[in-house]
């Protein structure tokens, strides 16, 4: 018997070591400007109010650290120096002035020293005023919407979605997964100018999500609404990563944040080249498409934005109606399935008004003529505007 238990406890050593050598080989690195392999601390700060939160953690910590250990180590002591198993008897006294004094006084000053540097910190996070450049975040389950409206830039919009491949990953369970960034690449980043304040006004378009970037020192609700705001002055270039630290709904997880810090240089660059690529997106609502250029466009449009629920197949899944043979797509009355990307339905589906009208009108139009729905339909954007 006490060698088949060595044999037992040998093979489950065995075992342990080449499944912590096989996890070895597929760690990740260290993300940069993002979380890190063991992290027991906050990350780097790249702001100063970063920079202020981590000191304020490490004093609050030290604080309480002190009190618990001064505190405990009086209480032990004096329950072991005083017991009754040497002789000492219970003293009897009543209350002392200078000992009520002494524990109404000393927690006074202690919390004043917590609450001076704290509040400080907590001011200068909200002063948002004098920003060099103003965006406005929206959450959408489950992505961000940025519109940069005052500064240089204004007009740029962007949707930023979590990067597709990172989706299939998660869909194939992470298996042999050892991307450094994964679950936190998105297909548009936040790009913003180094040691610029950028102030970030939140709001959301569905349920309560939340603003956050740890690096930047940023973390503020985006509620349906409301407009709340936050900022930051980021002192170096280089990538930040955060996540929606609100519980919102199934796709919580994949609601990544990723601010691409640049020099003014490059910042004026990809303004340029967004300005462009915003022009060119002005299409005119009057204009009459043919379908094959319209499938072609409303391809792009559901890869980008519905691909995730409703899958490539266009069967959906769990609560995700599936679009293939769907009662609404096949319809005769496009405007059925209009006023569905307009408006939303239920809590399963957003409302999509972020689109253009031709981007919703090619999507639809996709949707009526893929996989077993041949409809021969072609929605016009000016079907889209008419409806809005």
């Amino acid at each position: 018997m006490k060698k088949n238990n060595l044999f037992q406890k040998l093979t489950f050593a065995l075992l342990f070591v080449t499944s912590w050598m096989s996890t070895a080989a597929l760690a990740v690195n260290d993300l940069p400007g993002g979380p890190a392999n063991w992290q027991l601390n906050l990350q780097p700060g790249a702001t100063k109010i970063a920079q202020e939160q981590g000191w304020l953690h490490w004093f609050m910590l030290i604080i309480c650290t002190v009190i618990f250990v001064a505190v405990f180590g009086v209480m032990f002591y004096s329950i072991w120096k005083h017991r009754k198993s040497v002789g000492h008897k219970p003293a009897t006294f009543h209350e002392s002035v200078k000992v009520e004094i002494a524990w109404t006084v000393i927690p006074f000053i202690i919390v004043i020293l917590m609450a001076l540097p704290a509040t400080k910190a907590v001011v200068a996070q909200k002063d948002t005023s004098n920003a060099d450049l103003t965006i406005k975040a929206t959450g959408y389950q489950w992505k961000w919407g940025y519109d940069y409206i005052k500064g240089e830039g204004e007009g740029i919009a962007i949707i930023s979605t979590l990067d597709n491949e990172h989706r299939v990953m998660s869909n194939n369970g992470a298996k042999g997964v050892d991307v450094d960034d994964y679950l936190l690449k998105v297909d548009n980043p936040l790009v913003v100018p180094v040691n610029k304040k950028i102030r970030i006004i939140t709001t959301a378009n569905d349920v309560i999500h939340a603003f956050s970037v740890p690096s930047l020192g940023v973390k503020q609700d985006a509620i349906p609404g409301f407009v709340r705001d936050t900022w930051f002055r980021a002192e170096s270039v280089g990538d930040f990563r955060g996540q929606c630290q609100e519980l919102c709904g199934k796709e919580h997880a994949y609601m990544p944040i990723h601010v691409k810090v640049v020099s003014a240089e490059d910042y004026a660059a990809w303004v340029a080249v967004e300005q462009k690529r915003m022009a060119t997106k002005m299409d005119d609502p009057t204009k009459v498409w043919a379908l094959p250029e319209m499938l072609q466009r409303g391809e792009k449009v559901y890869a980008a934005n519905c691909l995730a629920c409703h899958q490539s197949n266009g069967k959906g899944g769990g609560a995700i109606k599936a679009l293939d043979g769907s009662a609404v797509v096949l319809n005769s009355d496009a405007s059925k399935e209009i006023h569905v990307l307009l408006n939303g339905q239920n809590n399963a589906m957003p409302a999509w008004k972020q689109l253009s009208d031709t981007d919703i009108a090619a999507v639809i139009s996709y949707t009526k003529n893929t996989w077993s729905n041949k409809t021969g339909q072609l929605v016009q954007p000016a079907d889209v505007k008419a409806a809005r």
